[in-house]
């Protein structure tokens, strides 16, 4: 069973939407318990206010370290603790690439009660997350949060971060079964394939004559040593090919900069053509460049300069950019499309 730890952070303030969030996760365990995933919902409700050699907040703090997706709610106003709390997932994210964090601010009228302290403290903590290039999300009631966030969670399925297992149990269901004969293997089940040792699968049209030891000879005057993945055309000619060719990435990295020169603000252009030269530089390192890394940079780059999304939306959507998207650098994709 696949386990992913959710925070969920807000005031008291927000009990009502709290409430009816828990209640969301447990339908979708109902749903995803089957498929070998189970979430976990975490909230300040769950902790003892006893007494510890410790504030209470750093046991908080120390669950956000070890969850797997952060959400903060925040209406009326943004307390001191939820403030830091969002702070060190954010940090948190920034330097391991998880939790995944969302923030939820309820445009809806709020109570009489508001008072200047209050709006102070709103005011601030939305003009942190715009310097911070992360972009709250609104809902006008718990009904649209729902909705937004089950389609996240689609969205990370998509994309890899959550898994589904097969399902147990069940007649005509997803189950499979694997059985090693000597150096070779059977599989049982929809899509599933195995190779044993010192096997190989080919897909796609092939010409040629291929050597399953540990060379690939294209009959063309190419040969690739050790473990290969092709994951478009490979040209054969006398050449041996690393990686992402720079060359290949040129006329994308063009656009995206003729973009940035276009829309980024005047203090801020600089910056963002350092982002643009750092995400090439990643990207060029092909199948062994660092997923976070791609993650963080488009996430800093499309903060600063959102004009530039669609540049960076459609270079990840060819082929040669596309093979190297891990699924946190999907994820932040996905965030920049339009619902």
């Amino acid at each position: 069973m696949q386990t992913k730890r959710i925070f969920l952070a807000s005031s008291a303030e927000l009990k009502a939407d709290r409430d009816q969030f828990e209640i969301l996760i447990g339908r979708k365990n109902k749903d995803w318990n089957a498929k070998g995933v189970f979430l976990e919902l975490v909230m300040w409700e769950d902790f003892l206010d006893a007494m510890s050699q410790t504030r209470l907040q750093d046991q908080y703090n120390k669950a956000i370290a070890e969850s797997d997706i952060f959400v903060m709610l925040f209406w009326t106003k943004v307390g001191k603790y939820t403030a830091e709390e969002f702070e060190h997932a954010f940090t948190q994210f920034k330097a391991t690439n998880k939790p995944f964090v969302f923030t939820y601010f309820k445009n809806a009228p709020g109570s009489s009660s508001r008072n200047r302290e209050d709006l102070t403290s709103l005011w601030v903590f939305q003009d942190k997350l715009k310097a911070l290039g992360h972009f709250q999300t609104e809902y006008q009631n718990v009904e649209s949060l729902l909705l937004h966030f089950t389609s996240q969670l689609d969205k990370l399925v998509a994309n890899g971060f959550i898994e589904f297992g097969p399902d147990d149990g069940e007649p005509g269901g997803n189950r499979y079964s694997v059985t090693l004969t000597g150096n070779g293997a059977t599989v049982q089940g929809a899509g599933a394939t195995a190779v044993g040792t010192g096997g190989v699968q080919i897909g796609g049209s092939n010409t040629g004559s291929i050597n399953t030891g540990t060379q690939v000879n294209t009959a063309g005057g190419a040969y690739v040593g050790g473990n290969v993945h092709a994951g478009g055309d490979f040209v054969g000619g006398n050449k041996i090919i690393y990686g992402t060719l720079p060359a290949d990435l040129e006329p994308l990295f063009a656009t995206l900069l003729a973009a940035v020169a276009r829309r980024a603000p005047a203090d801020k252009r600089t910056a963002a053509v350092q982002q643009v030269q750092e995400l090439k530089a990643e990207a060029a390192k092909g199948k062994d460049a660092d997923d976070g890394k791609l993650g963080r940079i488009i996430d800093g780059l499309t903060g600063m300069v959102p004009g530039a999304i669609g540049a960076v939306v459609s270079m990840f959507a060819t082929p040669i950019l596309g093979g190297i998207a891990g699924p946190v650098t999907k994820f932040v994709l996905e965030r920049l499309k339009p619902d």
